[in-house]
């Protein structure tokens, strides 16, 4: 049996080593140099190329990127849990629940080019609903809701990020047992009262770490926002434009730093969410 334990072991380590290796050489190995470029400005150590990507444009960059990220989270998290909670209390039809979940897998992922020019032919200067609108004299324009502009640019992402939310929760909301709510009525809470007791606490933490990764997810989205907005301030662009050596003589580690500055947020991110996760499944796995 020991034997036989350790073949096992031997056999697993074979399939890991692979997929370590390729970690290795294409994420961690390039996450170590660009983190040690930016404290070596010039080639000695310092901080200031990471305090220049702090600063003037660049914070601009990181203040719109922030902004976007952070309103598209919030709606498509808002809007996604309510979805959630709106397909687990519907029994029919029956095809409703399997076909939303093979939309929402399917546009989730769909981000780049396609999207882009798929609203700019919605909500562009010559789109298809600006037209309808402009028909009964509304001018969407006049409310900042352009393919280009900041709200357009959110209504874009939230394509993909709503999709993204109703996938992250299903799961959290599914864990939510009608004997909870059974015991609760026979106690003679309400509804209201359920929620607030039971039903809230139970999904606060897996909600807030969906929001938390459609930040992230919005935050590193690049072809998108390059069609829509090129010349942007936001952080994607600006790590392109630098990275492609569109700078002056002395900052050539500017985009390195930038990067670094990324690496760290979304570390912070990524850690705050597995913490929330461990939380979410304490609960729902009783």
């Amino acid at each position: 049996m020991r034997a036989l334990f350790r073949r096992e072991n031997r056999l697993g380590l074979l399939v890991v080593l692979p997929f370590a290796a390729f970690v290795g050489l294409f994420l961690v190995y390039p996450t170590i140099v660009v983190l040690y470029k930016a404290v070596t400005p010039g080639g000695s150590f310092g901080t200031e190329a990471l305090q220049r990507a702090l600063s003037g444009t660049y914070r601009t960059g990181f203040i719109n990127s922030i902004a976007l990220s952070g309103a598209s989270a919030i709606i498509g998290g808002i809007v996604g849990i309510l979805l959630a909670l709106t397909i687990k209390s519907l029994d029919r039809p029956r095809w409703l629940h399997p076909t939303l979940d093979s939309w929402s897998a399917v546009a989730s992922q769909l981000g780049g080019v396609g999207l882009a020019f798929a609203f700019i032919a919605t909500i562009g200067a010559q789109g298809i609903l600006t037209k309808l609108f402009m028909s009964v004299g509304v001018n969407l324009a006049d409310y900042g809701i352009s393919a280009t502009g900041f709200w357009g640019l959110v209504v874009v992402y939230l394509y993909f990020q709503i999709p993204l939310m109703f996938l992250v929760m299903m799961p959290a909301v599914n864990g939510l047992k009608s004997s909870w709510r059974e015991a609760a009525a026979i106690m003679g809470a309400s509804p209201g009262r359920y929620w607030w007791s039971v039903g809230i606490p139970i999904l606060t933490p897996a909600t807030l770490g969906g929001i938390l990764l459609l930040f992230v997810n919005a935050f590193t989205a690049y072809a998108t926002a390059y069609v829509l907005n090129a010349g942007g301030a936001l952080v994607p662009l600006q790590i392109r434009f630098l990275l492609q050596g569109n700078v002056i003589t002395g900052e050539e580690d500017l985009g390195n730093a930038i990067v670094a500055w990324v690496i760290a947020l979304l570390l912070s991110s990524l850690l705050i969410m597995t913490l929330l996760q461990r939380r979410t499944l304490k609960w729902t796995s009783t």
